[in-house]
């Protein structure tokens, strides 16, 4: 019986191998092949430029504050009360060329002036009288001398004849003492006429003092009077009428009209790279006169005021003052703005006046084309290109230098090159590409590069800012 049994379990497990390997079988002739499919490769879709060289107008940028070319400070040099005063001397209020600001009183000079006329009216008159004097005397000298002439020969006609006896030896001195009498009136006539000339020095010299005083006194009258000297806007005032004015007290001042300065902090790389495109090649070593050097007028200069968007001027750099700021180690260059006033219309467009904070924008043409490209396009010193076969290759450059939103490229990048202005995340090199070419944005980039900003860009066109695929 357990014999049969084991047989019996033998055979179920052998028909039951026989079944599975039945079923196996049957899957294996009714197999179907595997569809193969082929992988498809996607192409990343991105905004090219093609880099070419282009004009550059280098560019340099800073800060100053605007003052006048020209302040006067009316300070009083003669003393008295103000009798007269411009209803508007306020500060603020602009006046122009020739008017009276402020008048002293002048009575004290007008006296002086007429006692130095009247000195010299009364000096005049001695010298015309030393003159009359001295003709007279001149006159009365040749008389003298001609009856000394004959009281000589007299003498002498007398002495022979008292040699002979003819005469007296009291008549013979009579004639001696005439002679002598005659010598010392024509001597005292020339002692008179000799003295003359120290009498006219010492009248010449009391004129030039009388002279002196007179024209002090004129001058001191003029100063009485303020005039405006040119077109002004008064500052601080400090002088009311009927007011008493020491000599040597300020009265107010004013600014002129005629232009105005900024005296603009510009950092010094940029200033040596803009005035290194401007300076001749010819340049002499060791001249110290640099508006000699450079041409300054080549360099324009654009001012707008901070904090007050569209309000600008127009300048032209007129120096470079001596020395760095202490502050910034930034290089102090001077724009001026002639007529400020003139095309005023505020509050829209104020005039450049004393104090407003500005800022000054530089530019040059660059003496040869340069290669420029966003500066946003280069990640980590590389730029991301698109090879011939549409493939991304990135690219180590070396940038000469950034000016806003741009970079120069020197090293590391030839003309028709593809430059991919968007940013790829990831970046792997090798990867496919599907390039489109912005026409219109290399017109944007070659109008900034020569000084125009992307005015009307839409924000997403913007290097950096445009929408990823």
């Amino acid at each position: 019986m357990t014999l049969r049994k084991g047989i019996g379990r033998g055979l179920v497990v052998l028909g039951g191998l026989a079944a599975g390997l039945a079923v196996f079988l049957l899957f294996v002739a009714n197999r179907q092949e595997p569809e193969r499919l082929e992988a498809a490769v996607t192409s990343t879709p991105v905004t090219v430029i093609e880099a070419q060289l282009t004009e550059l107008r280098l560019e340099a940028r800073g800060h100053g504050v605007a003052r006048p070319t020209e302040t006067w400070q009316a300070v009083a040099n003669v003393s008295g009360r103000v009798v007269e005063r411009h209803p508007e001397l306020e500060s603020g209020t602009l006046l122009p060329e020739g008017t009276l600001l402020v008048a002293l009183d002048p009575s004290r000079y007008e006296l002086a002036i007429a006692e130095a006329e009247a000195e010299l009216a009364s000096l005049a008159g001695e010298r015309s009288q030393l003159e009359v004097e001295e003709a007279n005397t001149g006159r009365l000298l040749a008389l003298e001398r001609e009856r000394l002439a004959l009281a000589e020969q007299e003498l002498a006609r007398i002495e022979r004849l008292a040699g002979s006896g003819a005469v007296a030896r009291s008549q013979l001195d009579e004639q001696r003492r005439a002679a002598l009498a005659q010598r010392q009136a024509v001597a005292s006539l020339e002692n008179t006429l000799a003295l003359l000339p120290a009498r006219r020095q010492s009248l010449e010299a009391q004129q030039a003092r009388a002279a002196t005083r007179l024209a002090q006194a004129r001058r001191d009258l003029e100063d009485t009077r303020f005039v405006a000297p040119y077109d002004l806007r008064l500052g601080e005032v400090g002088v009311e009428r009927h007011q008493f004015v020491a000599a040597g007290q300020r009265l107010f001042e004013a600014d002129s009209l005629a232009a105005a300065e900024v005296e603009a902090r510009i950092p010094f790389s940029m200033m040596r790279r803009l005035l290194g495109a401007v300076a001749p090649d010819d340049l002499p070593l060791g001249s110290l006169d640099l508006s000699e050097r450079i041409d300054l007028g080549v360099i324009g200069a654009e001012l707008a005021l901070v904090g007050a968007p569209g309000v600008g001027w127009s300048g032209r750099v007129v120096r470079i003052a001596s020395g760095l700021d202490p502050a910034t180690r930034a290089v102090r260059v001077v724009v001026r703005v002639d007529h400020p006033y003139r095309d005023a219309r505020p509050p829209d467009r104020p005039p450049l006046q004393r104090d407003m904070y500005t800022r000054v924008h530089l530019s040059a043409p660059s003496p040869e084309l340069r290669m420029v490209v966003p500066a946003s396009a280069i990640h980590d010193g590389e730029l991301y290109l698109a090879d011939s076969e549409d493939r991304l290759v990135r690219r180590e450059i070396s940038v000469a230098f950034e000016q806003g939103d741009l970079a120069v490229i020197e090293l590391g990048l030839t003309p028709g090159e593809r430059v991919v202005v968007d940013d790829l995340q990831p970046a792997l090199a090798g990867m496919a590409l599907a390039p489109r070419r912005d026409e219109a944005f290399e017109a944007r980039l070659a109008a900034q590069a020569q000084g125009e900003s992307f005015r009307g860009a839409p924000a997403g066109d913007e290097p950096g800012k445009r929408a990823q695929p």
